[in-house]
């Protein structure tokens, strides 16, 4: 994408100053306009679109620190250059604390001027560039990637179009590989924060003290390996949404400083003492049952309400059955093409295959067996051959040895449970007993994993 030459407003009370860096900057081709105070200059900011401000700290009337304040109200992502003399560089660290771009000292040198400018420029272009983009998926995106017509799914849509614009936390519950990130994203994308960071949290893939670490930041010298300051997810969600998978494994210590940053809106980096405001939309997901944790005490019961603001249940593939030959149709598209295939397509059997299956691992199991089919097909029309099971032991329960009697929940419930642990079985037998590889070939968390194995005392 071509870029349109910058346009840089300089404010500085010294005509000759002003005529001098205009100059420089109109020989490197950039356009310019110029301010002889603050009140000029956050006036024609109001008038006018800039790309970066050149602001003068020594200003008559207001200061340049007071006008950089202004200047981050009226336009929070315009980048401000600030020019000091050599004495003053205390405050113009203290601009950068604020906000500033960068500064720049009198006398300066020419090159360095004109590098910091084109780098403030570039910066403000590529935001404007992502915001544009971030509309433009926004109003494309819609629901493209949710496939299905089913009405269980077509019921999760509605929920989630009615509670997008609010600023309540949500709490999305479904077994693995419904999409829950998917479903957390396009109440992102279809809010008011649209044009903001979604930061995903993989909660149970991290230990505690990593885990804080990375969802609040942390102070140089926090611990030992703290050798610099960092800044936490919190902080990068800043405006925008963060989503929480597997809520469920967060401990206990870390749950409450969770509850904090719901409540108060704050929080402090690790080794802090600072406080740090944050507006974040928090969207958790989880495929247990948090209520039977919180009767257990694994999980904060004010914790649980505080997410369980606005529930969204995700059905189970096995319940919307009728959206599967879409799915397989989208599925295998997809993969014909980033494997530089034809376009392949189902039999009759094959299809009828995928929809008697009771895939215990939902969209995600699907998609890994189409990709695996259309990795190794060797013919443009996919067999019951190519899907790696058989008609047989998919269309009968009792082909995997499911005790059915009972009701229909308890029977479904140990039939799951079967499937579930005959595949774990498998899939660490295929990659040598190898967890972190069997995880992934699972589409599960290394924590969940290694839980499963203990529930099923593989």
């Amino acid at each position: 994408m071509s870029r349109r030459k910058g346009i840089v407003l300089i404010v500085d009370d010294e005509e000759e100053i002003r005529e001098s860096i205009e100059m420089l900057l109109n020989s490197e081709g950039l356009f310019t306009d110029t301010a002889a105070d603050g009140e000029e200059g956050l006036k024609k900011i109001e008038e006018n679109l800039y790309d970066a401000v050149l602001l003068d700290l020594m200003l008559p009337g207001r200061s340049g620190m007071e006008v950089q304040k202004d200047i981050r109200r009226i336009d929070p992502t315009l980048p401000v250059i600030i020019i000091t003399a050599i004495g003053a560089l205390e405050t113009a660290v203290t601009a950068i604390k604020e906000g500033s771009f960068d500064y720049i000292t009198k006398p300066w040198n020419n090159e360095k001027l004109v590098v910091i400018v084109n780098n403030a420029v570039k910066q403000r272009q590529l935001m404007s560039e992502n915001a544009q983009l971030r509309r433009a998926l926004k109003e494309r995106f819609g629901y493209s990637n949710i496939i299905g017509k089913s009405e269980k799914i077509l019921k999760v849509l509605d929920l989630v179009t009615q509670v997008a614009a609010s600023r309540s936390t949500i709490l999305v519950q479904g077994e693995s590989g419904t999409g829950k990130e998917l479903i957390a994203k396009a109440i992102h994308l279809k809010s008011q924060r649209a044009d903001k960071a979604f930061v995903p949290v993989n909660s149970g893939s991290m230990p505690v003290d990593l885990l804080e670490s990375t969802l609040f930041g942390h102070v140089r010298g926090a611990f030992t390996s703290a050798i610099a300051a960092k800044r936490g997810l919190f902080e990068i969600a800043d405006q925008g949404t963060i989503f929480f998978d597997e809520i469920g494994t967060i401990s206990m210590e870390t749950q409450a400083k969770l509850l904090r940053v719901i409540q108060e809106k704050e929080f402090m980096h690790l080794g802090g003492v600072d406080t740090i405001k944050v507006d974040a939309r928090i969207i958790a997901a989880t495929n247990v049952d948090l209520k039977q944790l919180v009767e257990e005490g694994k999980f904060r019961e004010d914790l649980y309400y505080r997410l369980n603001v606005i529930n969204i249940q995700l059905p189970p593939l096995r319940e919307r059955r009728e959206d599967i030959p879409a799915l397989v149709e989208f599925f295998t598209k997809k993969y014909c093409e980033e494997n530089l295939k034809p376009p392949y397509r189902f039999s009759s059997e094959a299809l009828k295959i995928l929809m008697d299956y009771y895939w215990p691992g939902n969209v995600r199991e699907l998609e890994n067996a189409i990709e695996r089919a259309c990795i190794l097909a060797d013919a443009v029309e996919l067999e019951p051959r190519d899907l790696g099971f058989g008609s047989d032991e998919v269309r009968d329960p009792k082909a995997f040895g499911f005790d059915t009697s009972g009701t229909l929940g308890e029977a479904t419930a140990r039939a799951v449970q079967l499937v579930e642990r005959r595949k774990i079985a498998e899939t660490l037998a295929a990659n040598d007993g190898n967890k972190s590889r069997a995880a992934e070939a699972l589409g599960v968390s290394y924590k969940t994993l290694l839980t499963k194995i203990k529930d099923y005392n593989l």
